[in-house]
């Protein structure tokens, strides 16, 4: 009975890990923008106005400037954030349907300094 129980308690672990393995690596941080979602590394994430939902507008020498935050192969869907195809076959994360991308010129966590580039990138938002 005893073994039953601890191997219960190890699967209930395991799948409780699982379950939140492959959700969004994001998480907020403190920018001079004010609070703003970032992956896990502490990058600031980023939208574009001229992204649709489910579809991102951001290739080539854009996704040269605003690398696509691609998920990890198994990645879920989780709540606001959920996963569009890329054109090459990659998943991109995405908040509330709307792609997100990292900026080049942020160096360090908290950087925010894509947000209003040109009016259509729009640091995200918890």
């Amino acid at each position: 009975m005893r073994t039953r129980l601890v191997l219960s308690s190890a699967l209930v672990a395991l799948a409780a890990l699982a379950g939140t393995a492959f959700a969004a690596p994001v998480k907020t941080v403190d920018s001079a923008k004010g609070k703003v979602i970032a992956a896990d590394n502490g990058m600031t994430l980023y939208t574009f106005k001229n992204d649709k939902k489910g579809m991102s507008n951001c290739y080539d020498a854009c996704a040269q400037n605003w690398p696509p935050f691609i998920a990890t192969s198994g990645a879920k869907a989780d709540g606001a954030y959920s996963l569009v195809d890329r054109k090459d076959g990659s998943k991109q994360w995405a908040l509330n349907g709307m792609p997100l991308y990292f900026w080049i010129n942020d160096k360090k966590m908290g950087d925010a300094t894509g947000d209003g580039v040109k009016g259509v990138w729009h640091a995200a938002r918890p």
